[in-house]
């Protein structure tokens, strides 16, 4: 029964078709009208705004290949790279898809609760794996530490040799290679940022000069300053405090020399092989090797220290 008092059933089946035709064709009307443009518009700002999230992290990518030496950082740009595109794409296409979903007469309220439910459950299941992620962007976000770099993470020191937004890889001075997630990363000792600095401690005989001392180890250390194979390597000028311990008949000198990352170890060497050298020209006693004495114990008697 309609709204007139017709029966539905004495209308003929062409007209109701002929009616149902008419209706939709202006239910498509309007909407090809009215909120088809709306759609395409959404869409074409959406490829647009992608396109230029992705020019940006590419721009980002051939900066860091033009002004940074190649290898030294490429992992952690191309990475950031990565994230930033990806994400920046994700909410691009979020915010397009709840701006159409209510022109195609579908209410996003549902589909968002279902979201919601589904991040949550997702969320209690993979806590560790979001916070290495989490961690991770901030390391690379932050530049606490660079592929190459010594550093020390969650009680281990090793060079870095591969990093991701999960986990960070170092490897030891045994060649032992230590995976690390991003999630157990609190604090960041990096050896090997900006500058490194060698404190060497030198041990000679308590009867030696201090002014002789001090004035030999002066001129090593302007003498490896100045060497063509390793001045590239040294910042600054090498400094002598003077005496940092006298204990046991011996005197103990501190030497204080900063270098460039990861190039401490060779010149520490090298300084090392000259002081002896040195020492040996000028007669200079090395400070007292450690001495144990053992003396026979009878039933009769008790044990004595020396």
């Amino acid at each position: 029964m309609l709204l007139d008092g017709t029966n539905l059933a004495d209308i003929p089946l062409t007209e109701r078709l002929r009616s149902l035709l008419l209706d939709w064709r202006e239910d498509w009307v309007a909407f090809l009208r009215h909120d088809v443009p709306k759609i395409v518009l959404v869409i074409a700002g959406a490829v647009v705004l992608i396109r230029i999230v992705r020019v940006l992290t590419r721009g980002m990518s051939a900066l860091h290949v033009r002004r940074i030496p190649p290898g030294f950082r490429a992992q952690q740009i191309q990475t950031l790279a990565a994230v930033i595109n990806s994400i920046g794409t994700f909410v691009i296409l979020l915010v397009a898809t709840l701006q159409i979903l209510p022109l195609l007469g579908l209410n996003p309220g549902p589909v968002l609760a279902s979201a919601g439910i589904a991040g949550l459950a997702i969320g209690f299941g993979a806590q560790a794996l979001v916070k290495d992620f989490i961690n991770g962007f901030f390391v690379l976000l932050e530049d606490q530490y660079n592929i190459g770099d010594t550093v020390r993470l969650a009680g281990v020191k090793g060079r870095v040799e591969n990093m991701t937004l999960r986990r960070t890889e170092l490897r030891d001075d045994d060649g032992t290679v230590h995976i690390i997630p991003n999630s157990q990363v609190q604090i960041v000792s990096n050896m090997t940022r900006d500058w490194a600095q060698v404190a060497l401690h030198v041990s000679v005989a308590y009867s030696e000069a201090t002014d002789k001392i001090i004035g030999l180890l002066k001129q090593v250390g302007d003498d490896i300053r100045h060497d063509a194979a390793y001045e590239p390597d040294i910042v600054t000028d090498v400094e002598v405090p003077g005496i940092e311990r006298v204990a046991g008949g011996e005197a103990d000198y501190l030497v204080l020399v900063k270098t460039k990352p990861n190039r401490q170890y060779a010149v520490s060497r090298e300084f090392r092989r000259r002081i002896k050298e040195i020492f040996e020209k000028n007669n200079v006693q090395a400070g007292l090797p450690a001495r144990v004495y053992v003396k026979e114990v009878t039933p009769d008697s008790k044990p004595q220290s020396t």
